[in-house]
């Protein structure tokens, strides 16, 4: 990992990425796309983080965020047949196919060296340092991210 020794460094603590505030012409176009489907697939995130501006990480929190909102809305609500909502979930899994899902990113060795080294001194890295770490090794932050907790889950 490059080192940047100039007086000018800025030191970057675990620092979260902002909130992302979405327009109202965005969540028009991301709650009309949750009705279709709740769990869409990789490529219709990258369509939706497209058409909308954004990376697809943050169409992906949005889906993730609003699942939940919708789960918690729901239990709040009397209950109904608990059968009958099983077997919509069910449904709901089958509906989504593996050619909607992300391919497995593939690590070369220099890559995988770069991340072990980085997770070795900061097991928790923040939202600056996983950018700096996508673009040093050239893959998107939301990689950076899932690789670092599957790091600590191998090493635990």
């Amino acid at each position: 990992m490059a080192q940047d020794n100039s007086p000018n460094k800025t030191i970057t603590m675990n620092q979260r990425r902002s909130r992302t505030k979405f327009t109202e012409d965005q969540l028009k176009i991301l709650i009309k796309a949750f009705h279709q489907n709740p769990y869409p697939g990789y490529a219709t995130k990258q369509r939706l983080a497209l058409e909308i501006n954004t990376d697809e990480s943050r169409i992906q929190i949005w889906f993730q965020n609003r699942r939940a909102r919708h789960q918690c809305q729901k239990k709040s609500e009397p209950d109904e047949d608990l059968e009958s909502s099983q077997d919509q979930d069910h449904s709901e899994e089958e509906i989504q196919s593996r050619e909607d899902r992300r391919c497995r990113t593939s690590y070369t060795s220099s890559q995988l060296h770069t991340l072990i080294e980085a997770f070795m001194n900061n097991p928790y890295p923040g939202i600056d340092t996983r950018e700096q770490l996508a673009k040093e090794i050239g893959i998107p932050e939301s990689r950076v991210q899932v690789s670092v907790e599957e790091f600590d889950c191998s090493i635990s």
